[in-house]
């Protein structure tokens, strides 16, 4: 599919850059069938309030109602929301995801009273209900994770009540995405040819990888502008972001906004503080490498917009979608002839919705509903950075694609804390297989370089903006005010702390937290950077050790959430509740860092 300067309306797509969404349901109609569905089994739910103690039973056939519920609610929520994707200014698909949101918040109040209940039940009750029923055997850990968490569960109407704030809370994140995705408009600026060019987000890195300095300069200046010229609705829509996150923080009597998001997945606080911790010992490696910057690049000043620019200029890659299929194939060939037979499914029967188009969602994710295929939706641009997307969001489909086809829905939903293993893994795989297939000495400086801008972006930067979070959801929950001047402060001298001092910290980039979506999802994007420490780990025993790692890797991918992240990496060789792993990327990226070293300066 040919790029142009003028995006194309959905309906232009060609079908088989499309995903297969009518895998899901054929038409909005059959959609409207299973959410009406819903809403007729939610009284049916309701019906055990305050007869789930009574009896073995009555516990097994609500876990059962609960779970063909939340089947059908996953397939209702995530076709809804996709479709919205497909095209974010579509009022048809605007409806219905509203609709599902709406219905969301209804399941969860109606299932509400269940977690209380099944806190009055002893574990010896337990015990003896589970010798009654064989089949709530099957619910053991989902039972004793509810038990976990018995300080900060609630009485049943207070949990009501909470799942009842639940649509009123998610509104920072709504007015945000909708701003971010539909009604923020980037101007247009003069690329490398003299063209006018429409800044959109799915052509802004692009644009920053431009051999132009000139492009690159009018690229960042524009978008960060741009979101300066909203700054101050933008701050109060994060401070309001964090301080619905306060209140659920408080009503569940934990200590901190952070210690609450961990405990959903049982990660201690200490993993998060280590990370951070581990990044800051060697924060000498990030300013080695941004020092190495500025010199190959030849300049007297390095600025923020030069950190994407490319340092081999003689190598232009531009790689059409189908090369990249074989790429990511290749690069995976050490997982298995099983893999890559999943793999080649998802790339022959459309999992993966390809190209922009206009008003469709920015960025790149892997979703999906139990009982299908998963969906993969990119912005692919052609680019290096965009085959390793590729390479990563397949990741996230086919850690699915096992967990379903082997764990029951109770357990086939796992946590963003393993899940950015197994896309980064297959990055690191890939760019394993691009090193060793080339002897061309700026190629390996090439790839090389593009590695390390990886850690750079997923290790330093997710560790970065992991610290910006833990700052100002701190500093909020001590009662202090966050306007754009406090947040951008915040933000520029991080940026001074990790970038070093052979980098001009323009004022542009004290805007970006403006710019990033995940933070209106507490504490979520630590989790690249602890999944990429994983990812680098596992890499390297499944390059070393061969059969046997691969696997306990899929035996790892296979398991769903049926236990805790920490529990469930150790399966694949790895324990999170250290800093080694952490330490052991870093080691490489320094490693690395010498080679490219070598390779530029000598």
């Amino acid at each position: 599919m040919a790029q142009s300067n003028t995006l194309p309306k959905r309906s232009e797509v060609e079908k088989q850059y499309t995903w297969a969404i009518e895998d899901l349901f054929a038409t909005d109609e059959l959609w409207e069938e299973e959410y009406n569905q819903i809403k007729e089994l939610l009284p049916k739910a309701e019906s055990y309030k305050g007869k789930l103690a009574e009896s073995a039973k009555n516990l097994l056939e609500f876990l059962k109602l609960s779970e063909e519920l939340g089947i059908l609610m996953d397939r209702v929520y995530v076709y809804a929301n996709q479709k919205y994707h497909e095209d974010t200014a579509n009022s048809v698909y605007q409806d219905l995801a509203d609709k599902a949101g709406l219905l969301l918040v209804q399941y969860e109040s109606a299932l509400s009273f269940a977690t209380p209940e099944i806190l009055t039940i002893s574990e010896e009750t337990l015990q003896k209900y589970m010798q009654e029923e064989e089949g709530l055997r099957l619910y053991d850990f989902y039972l004793k994770n509810i038990l976990r968490r018995k300080p900060h569960i609630l009485s049943a109407e207070m949990e009501a009540l909470l799942a009842d704030a639940g649509d009123m809370a998610s509104g920072p994140d709504n007015i945000y995405s909708k701003f971010n995705n539909a009604d923020l408009k980037f101007p247009e600026i003069k690329d490398e040819d003299g063209n006018l060019v429409r800044i959109t987000h799915g052509r802004y890195i692009r644009l920053m990888e431009s051999n132009d300095r000139r492009v690159r300069q009018d690229a960042f200046k524009a978008v960060y502008e741009t979101y300066g010229n909203f700054k101050n609705t933008l701050a109060a829509t994060f401070s309001s972001n964090i301080k619905q996150e306060l209140f659920f923080t408080k009503a569940r009597k934990y200590g901190s906004n952070l210690e609450k998001a961990l405990d959903e997945t049982n990660v201690p606080v200490s993993v998060y503080t280590n990370l951070i911790e581990a990044v800051h010992d060697n924060l000498d490696l990030m300013h080695r490498y941004i020092s190495l910057r500025k010199k190959i690049l030849g300049l007297d000043e390095l600025h923020m917009y030069d950190i994407y620019a490319p340092l081999i200029k003689e190598i232009h890659m531009d790689i059409p979608f189908e090369e990249a299929k074989k790429i990511v194939a290749e690069g995976l060939k050490p997982l298995g002839e099983d893999y890559q037979k999943v793999l080649q499914e998802g790339f022959n029967n459309r999992w993966i919705d390809v190209y922009e188009n206009e008003n469709k969602r920015s960025g790149a994710y892997s979703w999906g509903a139990y009982g299908t295929h998963p969906y993969v939706l990119l912005n692919y641009n052609g680019s290096l950075d965009n085959v390793f997307t590729l390479a990563h969001e397949m990741g996230h489909a086919i850690h699915s694609y096992y967990s379903d086809k082997t764990q029951p829905f109770i357990y086939a939903g796992y946590k963003i804390f393993v899940a950015e293993v197994a896309s980064t893994c297959n990055e690191a795989l890939l760019i394993n297989h691009m090193l060793k297939t080339t002897d061309d000495k700026m190629m390996k400086a090439y790839l090389i370089n593009h590695f390390l801008d990886t850690f750079r972006g997923t290790l330093y930067r997710q560790t970065m903006f992991a610290e910006f979070e833990m700052i100002t959801h701190k500093m909020v929950q001590e009662g202090q005010s966050l306007t754009a001047e406090t947040l951008c402060k915040i933000y520029h001298e991080l940026n001074e702390k990790y970038y070093g001092k052979d980098i001009v910290i323009d004022p542009e980039i004290d805007m970006e937290w403006a710019r990033i979506p995940h933070f209106y999802e507490a504490f979520y994007v630590y989790q690249y950077a602890t999944g990429f420490s994983a990812a680098i780990a596992i890499s390297r025993r499944i390059l070393q050790e061969g059969k046997p790692a691969v696997d306990d890797y899929i035996r790892f991918l296979s398991s769903g959430g049926s236990n805790y992240p920490i529990e469930l990496l150790k399966i694949a060789g790895v324990d999170m509740s250290t800093k080694d792993p952490v330490n052991q990327a870093l080691k490489l990226f320094g490693e690395l860092l010498d080679q490219l070293e070598e390779l530029m300066l000598n």
